[in-house]
């Protein structure tokens, strides 16, 4: 498969998911994006179409984690639940954004949920 039509296949997965999924004020949406060498976290709130609370690898130092991506993603899911708690945000969705609940994505949601996220 080649790289164009992995992220065809991608977008795809993320608009069947996005049928479902719907980030209420009560009950924002967790979306999560990857990268190759990053990973990107944001908490949604669909009805206003604003985001609430961002979280990323690229340049915050709270959230960078040396180690491998995964412990890279580990610290944003630890930071983006810190950040949620600050602004009195206990339940989310979660998007997966498409990509499969493996590797990067799994760890940033456990993360999350360890930090007290609930989803």
């Amino acid at each position: 498969m080649s790289t164009s039509n992995r992220v065809i296949a991608r977008v795809r997965r993320h608009k069947r998911v996005r049928k479902a999924i719907y980030g209420m004020p009560d009950r924002p949406r967790l979306s999560v994006y990857r990268s190759l060498s990053h990973v990107y976290a944001q908490i949604i709130d669909d009805v206003s179409g604003k985001t609430l609370v961002a979280s990323c690898s690229l340049n915050r130092k709270e959230a960078t984690v040396l180690g491998s991506k995964s412990d890279v993603a580990k610290g944003v899911g630890e930071h983006i639940a810190k950040l949620a708690r600050a602004a009195n945000i206990e339940k989310v969705v979660f998007d997966r954004g498409g990509y499969l609940y493996h590797g990067r994505v799994k760890a940033l949601a456990e993360a999350a949920r360890a930090g007290g996220l609930i989803f």
